[in-house]
């Protein structure tokens, strides 16, 4: 999947990544079931998408 498959995607940076302001960011686009993250560097890269009630695990278990 390629960012060009998200036409329209509302993409978010990470509050936590790079304070330098380097770029040095993950990307979180939000949709349809499933959330789709990118290398802020790299936005024409490869992109991971995730279904929802996954993402919504992770951050759970992250916030212990």
């Amino acid at each position: 999947m390629s960012e060009q498959d998200l036409p329209g995607s509302a993409w978010r940076r990470s509050s936590y990544s790079d304070a330098q302001g380097n770029g040095n960011c993950v990307e979180v686009s939000c949709g349809a079931g499933a959330v789709t993250l990118r290398d802020s560097k790299d936005p024409g890269g490869g992109l991971l998408t995730v279904p929802a009630e996954a993402w919504r695990g992770l951050r759970a278990a992250l916030r212990g």
